[in-house]
């Protein structure tokens, strides 16, 4: 068992600093996330190495659409979370602890990652399925070797870390997709049991501007919590006056699920909406996920209009770029291929 990086002694207690939680942990406890635990006054990631989910998957279902589209990522996570999302759809992974007999944990140490990948034929690795960022010295392991290797990496977070957390792997993740689960201090309180938003928004800030990273954001619209006018229109003029209009935003669809299943699934029109206001707020990508409508997983170009990639689900039909632009006028279209 290793140490952990990030943390600080307080008395007989240690303070882990990877996420703004900053868990306060006595001798023998966890923090909050139920994988990092102080042993003997050290802090300890219980979870190194220990995988629960492992699958070659296409970019596509992460959801990041502009970056090596059509592509598949060796998508790997754990157990555990930082949050306890009332909506949270891998439960029974991000809710578990190692050693409580919920999931099963299998070793995969960080050059064997590499290897998978090269023998599913996978350009890139993506820490996904649970949050990665308690994960984060196993991430940091190995996005090393995966740069060494010249395979991409993506996160696949709720984006709720530290920045001196991300300054640790900063230099080795390519991709940030973030959630943005609303923009109000109280709806990421009731959605996500954390005290504040504005560590998300400061994350995926540094991550676009300050470690190059490209950056995709998903909005699951839940009605009643997140689905005001004001705060999705608070959420995109965010996107677009932070991040950059060229930042895909992907909304999807809630269904009733664990503390929310007595609400109703989203109307489509309010996804219709809120994809409207998006555009509105200048997001050139505003992509509809896990509904069924027609176009709304298309990029088109945003000064000639016409239709560049067409998908259905995870699957491309069509893309017609060069070099990351539009092939039929040449306007970047913020694509990495």
């Amino acid at each position: 068992m290793r140490a952990a990086i990030l943390w600080t002694t307080e008395g007989d207690r240690v303070r882990c600093n990877v996420c703004p939680n900053r868990c306060l942990i006595a001798d023998g406890s966890k923090g909050i996330c139920g994988v990092r635990k102080n042993e003997g006054g050290t802090l300890v990631p219980l979870t190194y190495g220990s995988i629960s989910s492992i699958a070659a998957d296409p970019i596509e279902k992460k959801p990041v659409f502009h970056y090596f589209p059509g592509t598949s990522v060796l998508s790997i996570g754990s157990v555990g979370c930082s949050m306890r999302c009332g909506h949270c759809q891998n439960w029974q992974i991000s809710r578990a602890q190692p050693g409580d007999g919920s999931v099963g944990l299998h070793d995969l140490p960080p050059g064997r990652v590499v290897d998978m990948a090269r023998s599913y034929r996978c350009p890139g690795v993506a820490f996904t399925y649970n949050e990665p960022v308690i994960w984060i010295e196993y991430v940091l392991d190995v996005a090393r070797v995966c740069h060494e290797a010249g395979l991409y990496t993506v996160m696949v977070t709720n984006g709720y870390i530290t920045l001196e957390a991300l300054a640790e792997i900063g230099p080795y993740i390519d991709v940030w997709r973030t959630d943005l689960k609303g923009y109000s201090e109280e709806t990421y309180r009731r959605l996500c049991k954390v005290s504040s938003a504005e560590p998300v928004r400061q994350a995926a800030v540094a991550a676009k501007h300050e470690w190059r990273m490209h950056v995709e954001v998903v909005t699951n619209v839940v009605p009643t919590v997140n689905d005001s006018p004001a705060e999705i229109e608070s959420m995109a003029r965010w996107i677009a006056d932070e991040l950059g209009v060229d930042t895909p935003w992907h909304i999807t669809r809630f269904f009733p699920y664990l503390d929310f299943a007595h609400l109703p699934p989203t109307p489509i029109e309010t996804l219709r909406m809120t994809r409207a206001m998006g555009q509105e707020a200048g997001l050139h990508f505003v992509y509809l996920g896990n509904v069924q409508e027609p176009g709304g997983e298309d990029t088109v170009c945003p000064s000639c209009g016409k239709t560049v990639v067409r998908r259905t689900g995870y699957s491309i039909h069509e893309q017609h770029t060069s070099d990351g632009a539009c092939a039929f006028c040449g306007q970047d279209l913020n694509i990495t291929e």
